[in-house]
């Protein structure tokens, strides 16, 4: 269908933290782009000098370079198209704007806002659409004149076409928008500047993308944009008009599009949870698009080679967070030994880790660290699953400690300590059979002998298999924490 003559954009604008539905809209554009050997551009919209924020434009930068999606042109690329940011290409629209107004294909309305919902309202009551009803297309120069000398402010209206606009859409196939429906619309403010539905089509025109992938919610603008698209062919600002596919809504909870205010739409929340960028992007994926009918863990070269935009369904993709942590754990698995060592790290250091620099251990970590790999859903996890390690005493817990310490612990942490005393310590099998034999003569199967001991030596009642924990810790230590264990029973 495509070849490298492909180019898509990801054009976000600057304001608050990336969210997830954005990084699928990247994702998907990315994914294409390199699926078919075509260009990747990034463009920062940031004329919403209100909104916008330098501090979320290198939040959008670093966030894009942690996922590994690298763009062909944009901020701190370059490219024959620069500048990447609206801000800086004022003139540009500025000139289009006046191009279209000389060439009649769009006019200056005057309309006050209180004029425009009278007319709204009685457009309702009347049960006709409720959009601009063309009241300033054909001002005589006369009534344009007085307009200007009382002061009246006007913006720049697009003249839409008194026909249907019909496109194919690659997600919803061939879609059709009736005149009524599409009403003339602002695309300069009052005070001169540009507004969306203006710059976002003239950089794409200007940009030569072909492909223009992105929400479901934007759809209701296509037809304008197309009608604007074949405006700027007319008048030699653009070549094409590129094809459009509208990506499905992402879903939270009841069924609601899920939107920035929503805690699991950060995309900060899963970087700082400790999802690999290659999880997370797995996950979201398949919000709207699958690899296979029987597979849903697949690399990034994986997607890559496979993604097809006709593959993604038009229905609403729900959001799964635990789902997302499933596929993540399932990457976490995927990864050798040290290169997951090494992607812990963050969380054994401050301000994570609850033990001091000094207190940790690189070869207690390099032993411990194949067990971890097995147990974590997201890295952060590390954390609490190793600091027994670490510190010189267990973390208290009591609500484990509680779990734990039943009626005969005592007398069961004693015996078990006795066998321990005795046992191979460079065996995990030695120590398990020592608790085993412990249980056995209390009366105990396996799983409740090992309970107290494992809350004594490492303050939870869950955590890293318990026999290899205890051959990495120590005879000394895991013996010096079972006396203080007892200690504390008997008080």
């Amino acid at each position: 269908m495509t070849n490298g003559s492909v180019r898509v954009r990801f054009c976000p604008s600057p304001t608050g933290n990336p969210h997830v539905g954005l990084v699928r809209t990247a994702l998907f554009n990315w994914a294409f782009a390199r699926h078919n050997g075509g260009t990747m551009v990034f463009r920062i919209e940031d004329t919403d000098a209100a909104r916008d924020s330098e501090e979320s434009y290198n939040q959008l930068l670093d966030s894009m370079r942690w996922l590994g999606l690298d763009w062909d042109e944009g901020p701190e690329v370059g490219g024959p198209h620069a500048p990447y940011r609206q801000s800086q290409r004022m003139d540009i629209y500025k000139d289009v704007a006046e191009k279209l107004m000389a060439g009649g294909y769009a006019y200056e309305c005057f309309c006050t806002a209180v004029e425009l919902e009278a007319r709204r309202d009685a457009a309702r009551l009347a049960g006709k659409p409720s959009g601009y009803d063309g009241t300033c297309r054909n001002l005589s120069a006369g009534r344009i004149a007085r307009y200007k000398e009382e002061g009246r402010p006007a913006i720049v209206r697009f003249k839409m076409p008194d026909e249907p606009i019909t496109f194919n859409d690659l997600v919803r196939g061939e879609l059709t928008f009736t005149p009524d429906n599409v009403p003339d619309y602002g695309i300069v403010r009052a005070n001169g500047a540009p507004l969306y539905t203006l710059v976002n089509p003239v950089d794409d025109a200007l940009m030569e993308i072909t492909h223009v992938l992105r929400g479901e919610d934007l759809l209701s603008s296509t037809p304008r944009q197309i009608a604007l698209y074949k405006a700027l062919i007319e008048l030699g600002v653009a070549k094409e008009i590129p094809q459009f596919g509208h990506l499905p809504y992402v879903m939270g909870e009841g069924n609601k599009k899920l939107s920035k205010r929503d805690p699991q739409a950060s995309l900060n929340l899963y970087r700082e949870r400790g999802f690999l960028p290659e999880g997370l992007l797995n996950y979201l994926s398949l919000l709207g698009w699958s690899f296979s009918a029987d597979q849903d863990i697949f690399s990034v070269a994986e997607l890559v080679e496979k993604f097809d935009i006709a593959d993604v369904n038009a229905n609403p993709a729900r959001f799964d967070l635990k789902k997302a942590e499933a596929i993540n754990a399932d990457h976490i698995r995927r990864l050798d030994v040290k290169a997951f060592t090494e992607a812990c790290r963050p969380w054994l250091q401050a301000p994570h880790a609850n033990w001091a620099p000094e207190q940790f251990d690189e070869a207690a970590w390099q032993a411990i660290a194949p067990y971890a790999q097995t147990r974590l859903t997201v890295l952060s996890d590390i954390t609490a699953n190793v600091d027994f390690l670490f510190l010189d005493a267990p973390v208290e817990d009591e609500a484990s400690w509680a779990k734990a310490m039943k009626e005969g612990s005592d007398a069961l942490l004693r015996t078990a300590r006795e066998k321990l005393e005795s046992a191979d310590w460079s065996s995990a099998e030695s120590l398990k059979n020592a608790v085993l034999a412990a249980g056995e003569e209390h009366g105990l199967k396996l799983g409740k002998a090992q309970a107290p001991v494992r809350v004594a030596v490492t303050g939870r009642t869950v955590g890293l298999p318990l026999f290899e924990s205890l051959e990495i810790l120590g005879k000394e230590r895991t013996l010096s924490r079972i006396d203080a264990a007892l200690a504390k029973l008997a008080a």
